[in-house]
């Protein structure tokens, strides 16, 4: 979406630029300002041929969309570098809380599952609106993927990304591996082998940017000695990156529809947008039912004897799994009139070994 810093308004004189904020194998990135309203954007430049072609393949596809989950191009404009050689500006919003490998480095390398189910719900609506104009963006990872000062995530560089109409277009020549760009360890197999490249190429990049936000390391990074052993252990092996050993079952459920070799049989970002690790409530591993913590001194034990009469049974593969703990329900009331009880339970309460631990930071 063209916003105020149209490239027919720009001009060399309105906007300052300011310190490095993001280095590309095609461009640079610098904070710059609007000189005439003070607002923060940021410019990305490209003077080489390879990143002069990438940067204006990035511009052309994000003028042509519109959407909350994805970064929006504020225009750009063109000029003489100083050697002579053309040069690529574009602008775009700025993200305050840069990208979300600076976010999990900010926060200890690896972060809470419950944030990574936030993360990856923006990641794949994002992927939903690419898909449905028909664009793959071909190199999904933490660094290409930007948060904003109010949690918003949005994709980011797209300077790999491809249009399937120009792909089949262009026949074989799309295929080959000068147009084929991505980053090595978080690409597909049949992208490393050559064979397609397709919206499924994302689904397993996305699983592998779920995988390094969980631990903190690049999917396969403490698997492989090299890139090019990881390349073929990638691409001709049967194996997938090793999943977070403190996951849910419904992420690992998840990370396994994502990381699924065959791509015919790989989830969309439409289906995996109902994946109960998207849509559903977290239940960790380590948590039992019984471990409630209470709300109140007049909730402890009221979970004892009545647990099986307000069970709920279900057939689904997932959502018996979700335990519903309402406290407006029948179960609640009944324990209201046994007040005896509740009072003598109040002289257990600073004993009992059934609270968990409530972390706020």
């Amino acid at each position: 979406m063209a916003g105020i810093f149209q490239c027919s308004c720009i001009k060399p004189d309105e906007w300052v630029k300011g310190k490095v904020v993001g280095l590309g194998s095609f461009g640079t990135v610098y904070l710059a300002m609007n000189k005439a309203t003070g607002a923060l954007f940021v410019v990305k430049s490209a003077e080489s041929g390879a990143g002069l072609e990438a940067l204006e393949n990035e511009s052309n596809i994000l003028e042509s969309l519109d959407s909350p989950y994805i970064v929006r191009c504020l225009g750009r404009d063109s000029s003489k570098g100083s050697n002579g050689e053309q040069k690529l500006n574009i602008f775009m919003e700025y993200m305050a809380g840069g990208s979300l490998s600076d976010v999990a480095e900010k926060f200890g390398g690896a972060l809470d599952e419950e944030v990574i189910r936030v993360y990856a719900r923006e990641m794949l609506n994002g992927l939903k609106y690419l898909h449905e104009k028909g664009i793959v963006h071909c190199d999904i990872k933490c660094k290409n993927v930007l948060l904003g000062s109010s949690g918003n995530v949005k994709l980011a560089d797209f300077g790999c990304a491809k249009r399937l109409t120009d792909l089949k277009n262009n026949g074989n020549a799309a295929h080959s591996w000068q147009s084929i760009g991505g980053t090595p360890l978080w690409m597909a197999p049949e992208v490393l082998r050559n064979e397609r490249l397709d919206f499924a190429a994302d689904i397993w990049s996305l699983g592998c940017t779920v995988v390094e936000l969980a631990t903190g390391r690049a999917p396969w990074g403490s698997e492989v000695s090299n890139q090019m052993a990881a390349v073929l252990k990638i691409a001709c092996s049967n194996e997938t990156p090793p999943f977070p050993t403190h996951f849910s079952k419904e992420g690992v459920d998840f990370l396994a529809r994502c990381l699924e070799r065959n791509p015919d049989k790989r989830w969309t970002s439409e289906d995996l947008l109902k994946h109960p690790f998207i849509s559903g409530r977290l239940v960790r591993n380590s948590c039992k039912e019984c471990m409630c913590s209470p709300a109140s001194t007049l909730d402890v034990g009221i979970n004892e004897e009545d647990s099986d009469s307000d069970s709920v049974e279900s057939e689904g593969p997932y959502e018996g799994d979700y335990p519903s703990r309402n406290p407006f329900s029948s179960r609640h009331s009944i324990e209201r009139k046994r007040k005896v009880r509740r009072q003598e339970s109040e002289n257990h309460i600073w004993s009992s070994g059934d609270w968990i631990t409530v972390r706020s930071g």
